[in-house]
């Protein structure tokens, strides 16, 4: 179960690094800033936090399935 931690934090690092990268490349005017492309980086970010957040919680607790212990 630790080894799909590792797995779900690394992709949301992965996703909230994207979704940060690609407005900063808007600003630069590097890409062109298209909605679809605001929606993706907006959905990039909130579900790295998401996947983080989900491996994270897996890291910590894989073993705790009954409730409190």
């Amino acid at each position: 179960m630790k080894e799909r931690s590792w797995l779900l934090i690394m992709l949301g690092v992965i996703a909230l690094v994207v979704g940060a990268l690609l407005p900063f490349l808007m600003v630069l005017r590097i890409i062109a800033s298209t909605l679809g492309l605001n929606f993706l980086a907006f959905a990039c970010q909130v579900g790295g936090l998401f996947l983080g957040l989900i491996g994270l919680a897996n890291y910590v607790r894989p073993g705790r399935r009954n409730g409190w212990q």
